[in-house]
């Protein structure tokens, strides 16, 4: 597997892929299913598999949201203000497509005018295979990225993993903090965000795996908070993980969060007493959760 970051990354050994073409913020099963076909139809044409996404998210860019460093596909004004017939000669030209897969109610272009009539249309005239892949459902529910981020801003960590068809995690390397957990008597792994705006919020169960080295995969319970810590005054978004029953030291480990449940939202308490009696009720509640 290739990451190319940038349309000037695209090469010449890279033209000619099946390619499937979204936001896939967060792989659920819908965007599996593009994914699995779009291999099986590569497989079937001798040709790679690419999928085409954009950083920022065109509704992130829209929303003024910084972007992260290095770029799938910069999605800046130039991009946005292509119409639906120049985007189709952004596949045929600059990828030269095989074939292109997407949802069947799929929009590009400026304002979402491009539609499948025009795909369908390119398609017909032999400029590449279409595969249209027909919504996931789960009871009658259409598998979406804005359903999943509705169930995680709601708690609804069941209905996310559902929609995901796996549990909901995040992950990242542990840093070096502050060590204020470790005062108050909760040591937490700290993990930056990449973006401020956070999916949700709040202080959670969780499961942590890679606290193991021998066993990356054991799964550790414990309590987390992820947010904007406002008792004392924090300013950037943080994952800090409260590991049950371990001493040791996770800097620079690479750890995965599963949130399971939600305990309550985050709170600005009077003083750090009355964060330490907080938190007491936090750890014993997530305790009798993943119990």
């Amino acid at each position: 597997m290739q990451l190319l970051r940038g349309l000037q990354s695209v090469k010449a050994a890279h033209r000619g892929a099946a390619i499937t073409i979204g936001s896939f913020d967060g792989i659920h099963l819908g965007h599996g299913a593009l994914i699995a076909s779009t291999c099986g139809l590569a497989k079937q044409l001798g040709k790679p598999a690419m999928m085409l996404t954009f950083e920022p998210l065109p509704r992130e860019y829209l929303a003024g949201l910084p972007p992260k460093e290095g770029s799938p596909a910069r999605f800046d004004e130039k991009l946005r203000s292509l119409t639906g017939e120049q985007f189709v000669a952004l596949l045929t030209e600059h990828f030269r497509a095989s074939a292109v897969v997407v949802g069947q109610d799929f929009r590009f272009g400026r304002g979402g005018a491009g539609s499948i009539t025009l795909l369908r249309a390119a398609a017909d005239a032999g400029k590449f295979a279409l595969e249209l892949v027909p919504s996931v459902c789960i009871d009658e529910t259409r598998v979406s990225s804005s359903g999943v981020r509705a169930a995680l801003a709601a708690g609804e960590f069941g209905k996310a993993r559902d929609l995901l068809g796996r549990p909901y995690s995040m992950r990242g390397r542990v840093v070096q903090g502050e060590k204020l957990g470790r005062q108050l008597g909760y040591p937490t792994a700290n993990i930056r965000m990449r973006r401020r705006r956070l999916p949700f919020t709040g202080i959670h169960a969780v499961r942590v795996r890679g606290v193991d080295p021998a066993n990356a995969h054991r799964a550790y319970a414990g309590v987390s908070s992820l947010g904007f810590r406002p008792t004392v005054g924090g300013r950037e978004p943080l994952l800090e993980a409260h590991v049950f029953d371990f001493d040791g030291s996770l800097y620079g480990r690479e750890l995965e969060v599963e949130f399971v449940a939600k305990i309550r939202d985050e709170e600005k308490f009077a003083s750090l007493e009355a964060l330490v009696q907080r938190m007491h009720l936090d750890a014993a509640e997530a305790r009798r959760i993943l119990d």
